[in-house]
């Protein structure tokens, strides 16, 4: 037998018509199953329909807060105080120099396609995916260009040498030279080939080996996973360190270990000065 459920009819009424009170008695009667799933089904979409209907405007606090990138970047928008991206990555965008990246002075469209990929989970990270889908999509462009127009901090600029596979890669293991994209210095080379020097040693560390392990892809057509698939631990963490010590803005003129490495490319095999195609 189905269970009994609401009824709207009928209903009794008592109390004192006096005074004009009345009370009224629940009543239940069976349905069939097939009105009580319709009664299901219509009170499901009722209730959605009261969900989407919740949808409230930005309030004023809100508007205010968001009203410009570095208002986003100092209180944290929509994504709340305690999110504000100023306490993790620093007052002048800088990092916290062990996992957190710097983000001044890197390119604007590549800060902003990061912060769309948080938000839709194409890159995921516990704390950045739920703070970007927080934020509008005008306020992850708004910070992506605050951050972008902030001077990008000096590095402690040592004259260590390039690793071998930075310069050169190792075509018989499929590995392009790092700096046909990323620049002889890690300065990168165009909008889509970010600046990774003067990052954090770990954070390097993580990120490349997040491509190799596949739990990255969020670039075009997997390059970078493809780049690192044949990196050894320990050529991933020269890689790290060395890109750790590098200037970010660094002056070709007087970086004797810029034009060092530029000249060992001149010298290596065509290949692995070239461009990498997008098909490779």
């Amino acid at each position: 037998m189905a269970p009994p459920v609401f009824s709207p009819i009928p209903l009794k009424r008592r109390g004192s018509p006096r005074i004009g009170t009345c009370a009224v008695t629940l009543c239940f009667r069976t349905m069939s199953g097939f009105q009580s799933r319709a009664l299901s089904m219509l009170a499901m979409s009722l209730a959605l329909a009261a969900m989407s209907a919740c949808q409230l405007p930005p309030s004023r606090t809100d508007a205010a807060l968001t009203e410009t990138g570095e208002l986003v970047a100092l209180s944290g928008g929509a994504s709340g105080a305690a999110n504000a991206c100023f306490s993790c990555h620093g007052l002048q965008g800088q990092g916290d120099g062990v996992s957190v990246p710097r983000l001044a002075g890197l390119d604007a469209g590549y800060l902003q396609k990061q912060m769309e990929d948080y938000a839709a989970d194409t890159r995921h990270h516990d704390v950045m995916s739920a703070i970007a889908r927080r934020l509008g999509a005008d306020s992850r462009r708004d910070v992506a260009f605050y951050y972008a127009d902030l001077p990008a901090p000096q590095g402690v600029g040592e004259t260590r040498a390039a690793p071998a596979i930075w310069l050169r890669g190792d075509i018989a293991r499929d590995v392009p030279a790092c700096s046909s994209c990323h620049g002889m210095a890690g300065e990168g080379v165009g909008p889509g080939n970010p600046a990774v020097s003067g990052q954090p040693f770990a954070y390097t560390v993580d990120q490349l080996m997040r491509w190799k392990r596949a739990e990255r892809r969020n670039d075009p057509r997997n390059v970078m996973s493809q780049a690192v698939a044949g990196l050894s631990g320990r050529e991933i963490s020269a890689i790290a360190l060395w890109l750790e010590t590098r200037p970010t803005s660094p002056s070709p003129a007087s970086d004797a270990a810029s034009a060092s490495a530029a000249a060992a490319v001149a010298a290596g095999p065509a290949a692995s000065r070239g461009p990498r195609r997008p098909d490779r």
